[in-house]
């Protein structure tokens, strides 16, 4: 599976504790970040993340263009609820594909944890049909 790790600069913190707790799991997949998000998650711990430009100079929209093409299969991103961001409408054109692709998208830390969790089970092997389907 294509996962997509991203955070506010407040929450960078809480990503790469998630990213340190469910290393195990995560290590088992292809992992993308945002610039400073990636950089700090494989500073922390010993995976592998391929970098996409920082939110705010477009990194947001380069995943996003992966969700387009049905090339990303969670995205776990970790929103300041309290502070506005510049790039908000992206934000909300990220959230907005995903909810067209049919992907799993987590913006808290109970939610990341729940679909890491069903990962880990197996439950979101469905997107391995969904990536098959789209192949005819």
């Amino acid at each position: 599976m294509k996962i997509a790790l991203i955070a506010h600069d407040r929450m960078k913190e809480e990503i790469v504790q998630l990213a340190l707790a469910y290393e195990a799991i995560l290590s088992e997949h292809e992992l993308f970040a945002t610039g400073t998000t990636g950089q700090r998650i494989m500073d922390a711990t010993s995976l592998t993340l391929k970098r996409c430009l920082s939110g705010p100079l477009g990194g947001d929209q380069q995943i996003g263009a992966m969700i387009a093409q049905n090339e990303m299969d969670l995205i776990i991103f970790l929103r300041d609820p309290l502070t506005a961001q510049p790039h908000e409408p992206d934000i909300i054109a990220l959230l907005r594909l995903c909810d067209v692709h049919k992907i799993p998208f987590a913006t808290n830390l109970g939610t990341a944890e729940i679909l890491l969790r069903a990962l880990e089970r197996g439950e979101l092997d469905w997107r391995e049909i969904v990536h098959e389907e789209n192949e005819r």
